[in-house]
């Protein structure tokens, strides 16, 4: 029994966390058991999203990668996978962490949604005021 070199990362953006399987291969990238294609649907920007750790490390169809994503939405989800992917690839070859970091791939995204307060519509807007 062969064992095959697998490369894990977790990524999280928002509330989206993101499992992430690197394994030496041809570069088809497979989401929730799902295409990736299937899984975007027709948001070519988020697709790019995804490849941008691989075009940084130089290492665009050298792995297969395999993910587990859960909560968020489709934008927090892929951007959970782009954190995950550079981190595995940044434990495949440690020469590609400082091209990650200098390009901001490794750095968790620690904007999230600002809860509404009491007394207000929303988070910052408050109810039109009128001096009359």
């Amino acid at each position: 029994m062969t064992s095959v070199i697998q490369y894990y990362g977790t990524g999280r953006r928002k509330t989206a966390t993101a499992r992430v399987r690197l394994v030496p291969g041809t570069g088809q990238v497979t989401i929730n058991g799902r295409t990736m294609d299937d899984y975007v649907g027709g948001r070519p920007g988020l697709v790019r999203d995804i490849f941008v750790p691989f075009e940084t490390a130089d290492a665009m169809s050298r792995f297969d990668v395999m993910v587990t994503v859960c909560g968020g939405g489709i934008v927090g989800q892929i951007g959970a996978i782009r954190h995950g992917i550079s981190r595995a690839l940044a434990e495949a070859a440690p020469q590609n962490r400082p091209l990650l970091r200098t390009s901001n791939l490794l750095t968790r995204d620690s904007r999230v949604k600002e809860r509404k307060k009491y007394g207000r519509k929303r988070a910052r807007k408050r109810f039109q005021f009128s001096k009359r």
